[in-house]
């Protein structure tokens, strides 16, 4: 089912307490408002997991979220999280291939794909990033760039494996640059992504599929945003640290 998200990341931002206290604004004004076709998806960082989680869980249709699993099972990697300690811990989702984690960890598109199976073999929810630069975008190579990482990262999956999966198209040209993307060039890439999938896992599943909108969504341009057919919703980032606006978003349905 081609669900409508909302999904918050934290990134490296606030201490336990503060968090907790974030969750509670967010639980408090989103209890008995989510219709049964919209999700919201909470993904703080690994040390809240398990708190944030106690919150929500009375919460219908709000959800836990990583913001990152790596590639095996166990073993010496030291500082990683595995799916099955996410699994165990009852968590939902997992973000994967986030720019900041391609960009500042140099996470490739064939780790994202064994990231991408992990996720799944472990009954996780994966939210796959993808996007483009200012240099990709200003050479007109976008396009092809992006299908390059659905195709270098999920294109093998089945289909069955596929239906499980969230897209999250992040123009990384568009955040923190200067520059905004229209509404126009939101639904265009949005778009285009779909077609890819289409090509590849056939219309009735790229029709299903859900795919968010992850730059700098906010309060006054969400509802724009989600009104393009192609957009099921956002990846927020700043915006989600701060309950009033977050749940301002997720009302913008």
């Amino acid at each position: 089912m081609r669900y409508k998200i909302v999904a918050g990341n934290w990134k490296m931002n606030k201490t336990l307490e503060e968090g907790k206290e974030l969750a509670n604004a967010i639980s408090h004004n989103l209890s008995g408002k989510i219709p049964s076709d919209q999700k919201v998806v909470l993904c703080p960082p690994f040390v809240h997991l398990l708190a944030i989680k106690e919150i929500i869980n009375p919460v219908d249709n709000v959800f836990i979220g990583a913001q990152n699993c790596y590639s095996k099972t166990s073993g010496a990697y030291t500082g990683e999280v595995s799916a099955p300690m996410l699994q165990s811990a009852g968590i939902d989702y997992v973000i994967i291939g986030h720019s900041e984690r391609r960009g500042y960890f140099n996470e490739t598109n064939a780790e994202l794909g064994e990231k991408v199976k992990m996720a799944l073999a472990h009954d996780l929810t994966p939210i796959f990033c993808c996007g483009e630069s200012l240099e990709i975008r200003e050479n007109g190579t976008h396009f092809d760039y992006v299908k390059q990482q659905l195709q270098e990262s999920i294109f093998s999956l089945t289909g069955e494996d596929f239906s499980q999966l969230v897209i999250a198209y992040e123009p990384i040209w568009a955040i923190g640059t200067g520059k905004t993307a229209s509404t126009q060039q939101a639904q265009e890439m949005h778009q285009r992504i779909r077609n890819d999938l289409e090509v590849q896992f056939g219309k009735d599943l790229a029709g299903d599929c859900t795919i968010l909108y992850g730059g700098s969504c906010n309060p006054g341009n969400a509802q724009e945003l989600f009104a393009c057919p192609d957009v099921d919703g956002g990846l927020i980032g700043g915006a989600s640290l701060k309950a009033d606006d977050f749940v301002a978003i997720v009302n913008s349905y």
